[in-house]
């Protein structure tokens, strides 16, 4: 019985293999090259960097956003995490701004200004690669499996823009997809409770404290904690990472379920409220609080915007004039008419696209044009084009539709839980299209590692035994029953893989801006000149 327990209960080996992270390094390695040669490039600030880079330096240098060519507070409508992770790097390499003649150096060192605003996005870029390739190994037992899901994301052109750009979306993509990490990691280290417990003795059968496992602070979901404190992260730099949370807070639930199930206990859900619901409140807290540290630099000055602008129906009451609480009513005004700048955003823009556009590419953002340069060729062509690799992409929706069917064959909590997040990153926004928002393509971001563990949950089923588990990527052996069909599988897989780095390196002049022939800029316009 014991050992049947163990079987079910089977996690990822603490013991990593001696090959796993000289892998990982090398994957991550690329990423980094990619992410940070020729990053000063194209020089001044290019799309929203106009708002972004600018509302960092005031971040670093007064706490708040600061409009320096008028020398009044900045009106914004995001929080501020982002901009302070941007703002690090400025602080580092320096900041130059021509419109509010200010220049500073760096404080580590003195490199080109677009160097220091644009840093911290391709450190972050870097290290999401760094954690697909960890989620994706923990997840599917395999580090092919997980190298292949780090080495397709350092390959997206979209992640790569918005890595080598002083813009939100990067941030908010690594804090979602670290959370999400941190909840795999909570449901491995909670069935390891439960399996050591049960090889202890325990009998699930037996009613109240007595049916489960010991517990005590060494046994704290921490990574479940750690969770709230990321997700409060994500929200701090954009809100829609608050809809992760419901989507997170029910693979808690799932998960916790699925355990206790296994265990053989009388009452898995009613069992899973009563044990979980407390932890799920108190990473709830850690969330909020979270969030509003990432505010202090508003909270504990009068320069911010809104700092000082108490509604008068709160100043009846003199509410507004106590320390603590007069800032947080403040603060919820501001976020308040922040809200309502979202809500009405209808205007019309050039590169305004559709949900349903986005994972067919349908109308990507240039970040970045300019028709001069020296190419070899009577007229060249400069763009930076926030655009996916395209096989990349135009892969995603077959993966989902496969992750449906194999995920029900299967029942596998992997596929659930990659189709769960993908429709948390995805679907609120189709309610807003229906609203006539104003929306971009990267407001999917979030969702892209997703996509990419869709992609490679489908190459790991071509690759494993018919039947076996996704991640069993043992060795092919002739002889074997599966073994034709897995060197077929490996074979396509490999092949696949190959065709989007061929696919990524043709279209990377237009990824970082490479100065081209004005023919060559042209024959990348596909889609009928849609994406010019």
């Amino acid at each position: 019985m014991a050992a049947t327990v163990r079987r079910r209960f089977a996690t990822v080996d603490s013991q990593v293999d001696r090959f796993s992270w000289l892998a990982t390094a090398v994957v991550v390695a690329i990423a980094a090259i990619l992410r940070f040669v020729g990053l000063s490039s194209p020089k001044g600030k290019i799309f929203d960097e106009t708002y972004y880079a600018k509302d960092a330096y005031g971040l670093i240098s007064r706490g708040v956003e600061w409009n320096y060519k008028d020398n009044v507070p900045s009106y914004v409508v995001h929080p501020p995490l982002g901009k302070w992770l941007i703002g690090v790097g400025e602080w580092a390499f320096g900041y130059q701004d021509a419109d509010s003649k200010v220049s500073v150096p760096g404080h580590l060192m003195t490199t080109a200004p677009e160097f220091g605003w644009r840093f911290s996005a391709a450190v972050i870029g870097t290290l999401s690669v760094l954690l697909l390739v960890r989620i994706g190994r923990r997840m599917f037992r395999s580090t092919v499996l997980g190298c292949a899901a780090g080495l397709l994301l350092a390959l997206d052109g979209f992640h790569l823009v918005l890595s080598r750009a002083a813009l939100l979306d990067i941030f908010l993509l690594f804090f979602v997809l670290a959370a999400f990490g941190a909840l795999v990691l909570d449901r491995d280290a909670r069935r390891r409770r439960w399996a050591r417990a049960l090889d202890d003795g325990l009998d699930p059968s037996q009613p109240g404290r007595a049916g489960r496992p010991p517990t005590g602070w060494r046994t704290w979901p921490w990574w479940r904690l750690a969770a709230g404190v990321l997700i409060g992260c994500a929200c701090a730099v954009k809100w829609s990472a608050l809809y992760f949370v419901p989507a997170f807070v029910l693979l808690v639930f799932i998960w916790e379920v699925g355990v206790r199930r296994s265990a053989g206990v009388r009452r898995p859900w009613r069992d899973t409220i009563v044990d979980e619901v407390p932890w799920l409140a108190l990473a709830g807290v850690l969330m909020v609080g979270t969030y509003l540290a990432t505010w202090s630099g508003w909270l504990l000055t009068d320069d911010g915007y809104y700092r000082l602008a108490s509604s008068a129906a709160y100043r009846t009451d003199s509410l507004s004039d106590r320390p603590v609480i007069g800032p947080l009513i403040n603060l919820y005004e501001y976020h308040r008419a922040a809200y309502g700048f979202h809500a009405q955003l209808d205007d019309a823009h050039k590169y305004q696209s559709w949900p349903w556009q986005w994972l067919l590419l349908g109308r990507p953002v240039a970040f970045h044009y300019a028709g001069d340069g020296v190419c070899g060729a009577p007229t060249c062509a400069s763009e930076i084009l926030l655009l996916g690799t395209p096989l990349l992409w135009w892969s995603f929706l077959p993966a989902l539709v496969a992750l449906v069917w194999l995920g029900v064959a299967r029942r596998d909590w992997r596929a659930g839980a990659i189709l769960l997040t993908v429709a948390a990153g995805l679907l609120p926004w189709f309610w807003f299209a229906l609203q006539s928002r104003t929306m971009f393509s990267f407001y999917a971001a979030p969702a892209v590692p997703f996509l990419v563990l869709a992609v490679v949950y489908v190459l790991g089923a071509l690759i494993a035994p018919a039947g076996g588990d996704v991640g069993a990527v043992a060795p092919l052996v002739p002889g074997d029953p599966s073994y034709e069909r897995r060197l077929v599988g490996s074979i396509a897989a490999g092949a696949y893989v190959l065709l989007v780095a061929l696919c990524f390196a043709y279209f990377y002049p237009i990824f970082v801006g490479r100065v081209i022939p004005y023919s060559d800029w042209l024959s990348r316009m596909w889609l009928d000149g849609r994406w010019i």
